[in-house]
């Protein structure tokens, strides 16, 4: 039993070298029942792959299903959406060091080529465009609230919030950035955070431009309770801003209607495909953020959801991938379904 579900995930996964896991894992797991001192590990083993066998049921692979969503995608405009962190990078203890490798770099640029795609996160747009160093990608920054996208200035928002700029290339871009009337008090509560948070080990203030981050990935157990209470105490005296939660972090945010969702339609209307029932966005995200954007495709009855996630969780997007490494391959595929379909 042990050993058909081993090879079920696995083939449900979309590994290429499914057989070898399968025959490497099912030799450890012989070893572990002659080691009588270690069955709850195997038992533990057992109900996670039943887990997330059942998981993938709702939300299969990107990369087993890619034939299969592509069909769908023939005569279609593909738009690619992609978050950062934990999507082209791995999460990191340092947030400083979110390195994406040069395989992946390469594989976002071979895309951009041929679809229109932007990354959407929330870190401060400059800060993203430092990690990707690519000039062919549209960039949203702090959860969509700093946007550099086409030149097109969309007549339905705030033309107030939308201005002219050029990329590293010359080229004319539109800059959006909806929370602008926020910075000074962002700025104020900034330097309060640095300052009251100092005295906690391992607490870490990030600006984020539009957004302030507060990451515990190194604050010891005992310290938590005590940095979520000067946050929470700091953000009790600026009424127009609320917090979220991500991965080991606590976000400061303008409590304006605007999230990764609502940037990803601006993109598309920027982009000409307001009405278009010719578009088919694909938005690769692992954030409880993301799940704005997911609900956004859900709601238009086009695209393709796709979480990265290595364990069963509640989110609504349609597909997964499990970690970076395989969303390098979905993208790899991407970009050689693009050229030969271009043919």
């Amino acid at each position: 039993m042990r050993e058909n579900l081993t090879r079920w995930l696995y083939q449900a996964m979309g590994f290429q070298n499914g057989l070898a896991r399968t025959q490497r894992i099912e030799s450890i797991s012989k070893a572990t029942k002659l080691n009588k001192t270690e069955p709850k590990e195997d038992q533990m083993d057992i109900s996670t792959d039943v887990k997330y066998i059942s998981w993938l049921k709702e939300h299969p692979s990107a990369l087993s299903s890619f034939e299969e969503m592509m069909d769908v995608a023939k005569g279609k405009w593909v738009v690619v959406f992609l978050d950062y962190d934990g999507t082209l990078s791995p999460i990191v203890n340092d947030p400083e060091r979110a390195f994406m490798s040069d395989m992946m770099r390469s594989a976002v640029r071979d895309v951009a080529k041929l679809y229109p795609t932007a990354i959407i996160s929330g870190r401060s747009r400059q800060k993203v465009y430092g990690f990707v160093k690519l000039d062919d990608v549209f960039y949203a920054g702090s959860h969509g609230m700093d946007i550099m996208g086409p030149a097109i200035q969309a007549s339905c928002y705030d033309g107030k919030y939308q201005s002219k700029a050029l990329d590293q290339k010359g080229n004319e871009l539109t800059v959006f950035q909806p929370a602008q009337d926020f910075l000074p008090s962002i700025e104020k509560m900034l330097n309060e955070l640095e300052e009251t948070t100092s005295e906690i080990n391992g607490a870490l203030v990030e600006d984020n431009r539009f957004c302030i981050s507060v990451h515990y990935r190194h604050v010891l157990q005992e310290d938590l309770g005590l940095l979520e209470k000067k946050v929470q105490t700091l953000v009790a005296k600026y009424p127009g801003f609320h917090l979220t939660r991500g991965k080991k972090v606590i976000e400061i945010r303008p409590s304006i209607k605007w999230n990764k969702g609502d940037a990803l339609v601006y993109l598309l209307e920027t982009l000409g495909f307001t009405n278009s029932s010719d578009v088919l966005p694909i938005y690769i995200g692992d954030d409880k953020t993301d799940e704005d954007a997911f609900k956004v495709l859900n709601s238009r009855g086009q695209g393709y959801p796709i979480i990265v996630s290595s364990n069963p969780r509640d989110t609504m997007a349609s597909y997964s991938l499990r970690d970076p490494s395989e969303v390098l391959s979905f993208l790899i595929r991407l970009a050689r379904w693009g050229e030969v379909s271009a043919v």
